[in-house]
């Protein structure tokens, strides 16, 4: 289980968290959280303050939009606040190729490409929240106000 830790996506994300803050570190779980349920029942923690990082194709550009474990991102929204008709959910090969991650494991920092990041409000509800960090056993908890930091992300009502 260790050598999870030693993978590249993994210690992508380490580094990056490292340089925003010593203090944030990498959970290596026993089970995986490659999805939201998994991730809650793992931690013993709410569905909602789990992250999911995903990537969406926005004509021919791609941004990270960052939803509560018990929400889905609304793409009527987002075609509505990016005034863009052409909005759907990246493939897996889009997603592995711009963040470096596989699905399961997109974390919402350290992608390949630089990625705009969109923020659902609704993730605000919580103290304390939990992200991918590169693979499905590993997470990392931080604050609403240090994600909105960390990502350089935008605030806004993306969710249903």
């Amino acid at each position: 289980m260790d050598d999870i830790l030693n993978k590249e996506p993994v210690k992508r994300v380490e580094a990056f968290i490292n340089k925003f803050d010593p203090n944030l570190k990498i959970l290596l779980l026993n089970t995986t959280a490659r999805t939201a349920k998994e991730a809650s029942s793992s931690l013993k923690c709410e569905v909602g303050s789990i992250i999911k990082s995903l990537l969406i194709k926005v004509n021919k550009d791609f941004l990270i939009c960052l939803i509560a474990g018990d929400r889905r991102c609304s793409l009527n929204k987002l075609k509505k606040i990016l005034k863009k008709k052409d909005v759907r959910m990246a493939s897996a090969e889009e997603v592995k190729i711009n963040t470096g991650f596989s699905i399961g494991g997109v974390a919402p920092i350290a992608h390949q490409s630089k990625l705009n990041v969109l923020i659902d409000k609704s993730l605000n509800r919580y103290n304390e929240i939990y992200a991918a960090a590169g693979h499905p056993n590993c997470v990392f908890k931080i604050s609403y106000d240090q994600l909105i930091k960390i990502t350089n992300g935008s605030e806004k009502e993306i969710s249903e």
